[in-house]
C-alpha cells in the first residue's frame, strides 16, 4: 500500500512540474507566459526605457523577464517580497486598488482583477490604472475557459461553494491547497471575469483575447 501511495505522489508532483514549472521551457505554465511576453513585447517596444508601476505584481516576475524596463515599481499587499528589491526594482506593501504616486509610463497588472473583492473594488482598480498612465496591460483568466486556472480542475467555478470548499482541501494539481480553517476565504476571493466584465471595467480599451487550443484562456485591456 505504501508503494502504492508513494507512485501516487511522484505522479502528483510530476504532473505539477510539467504544467506549472516556469524553468521546464515545454512546461504549461512556459511556453503560455513566452507566447504572452511577446505580445506584450511588440505591443510596447520602447519596454527597456519605460517606467512600469506592476499592480499585484513582483521582483522576481521582472527579474526573470526578456525585457529589463528602465524602472519598476511593484504595489501588492504581500509583504514577503520586499527583500527582492534591486536598483531598478522598488516593491510597496500597498492596496493596489487605491492611486500610486508617482509618474509612470505604462501600468502592467497579470492576475490580479479576479481577487480584489467584488465589483466596487475592480472598479477602483480599473479608475487607479487609468489614472496613473495611459497606456496599460492588465491580464485577467477568462471566465468561461474549461479549466479553472487556479485549481486547474474543470468547471470548478461553476459548482457551488462547499463543492469548491471540498475540492480545495483535496485536489493535489493547482497552485490553491487549502486548509479547513481557510478553504472558504480561498474560494470566495477568486472571481473569475468575462469578457463583458473586462470591457465594463476597461470600456475604451482593446481586449486582447489569449487564446490555447482555440479557445479563449484569457483576456488582456491593453491601451498602447
Amino acid at each position: 500500500m505504501g508503494q502504492v501511495v508513494y507512485s501516487a505522489r511522484v505522479d502528483i508532483e510530476t504532473l505539477r512540474r510539467r504544467l506549472f514549472d516556469p524553468s521546464r521551457p515545454t512546461s504549461f505554465n512556459a511556453r503560455a507566459r513566452a507566447k504572452r511576453w511577446g505580445v506584450f513585447q511588440q505591443t510596447f517596444p520602447e519596454l527597456d526605457q519605460m517606467r512600469v508601476l506592476d499592480l499585484g505584481g513582483t521582483p522576481g516576475y521582472w527579474v526573470n523577464a526578456p525585457v529589463r524596463p528602465a524602472s519598476v515599481r511593484c504595489v501588492n499587499l504581500d509583504p514577503q517580497h520586499t527583500s527582492q528589491e534591486s536598483s531598478w526594482i522598488e516593491y510597496a506593501v500597498a492596496d493596489a486598488c487605491e492611486r500610486q504616486a508617482g509618474d509612470y509610463d505604462l501600468v502592467v497588472s497579470n492576475s490580479l482583477i479576479e481577487h480584489v473583492g467584488g465589483h466596487e473594488r475592480r472598479l477602483r482598480l480599473s479608475e487607479a490604472v487609468h489614472a496613473t498612465a495611459d497606456r496599460h496591460w492588465v491580464q485577467t483568466p477568462y471566465r468561461y475557459f474549461p479549466i479553472e486556472p487556479h485549481w486547474m480542475f474543470p468547471g470548478f467555478q461553476f459548482f457551488p461553494a462547499s463543492l469548491r470548499m471540498r475540492i480545495s482541501k483535496t485536489w493535489p494539481v493547482g497552485h490553491i491547497r487549502s486548509t479547513t480553517d481557510s478553504a472558504w476565504a480561498d474560494v470566495s476571493w477568486v472571481e473569475l471575469l468575462s469578457i463583458t466584465d473586462m470591457r465594463g471595467y476597461f470600456s475604451d480599451s482593446a481586449i486582447w483575447l489569449e487564446r490555447y487550443s482555440g479557445a479563449v484562456k484569457s483576456l488582456v485591456a491593453v491601451a498602447s
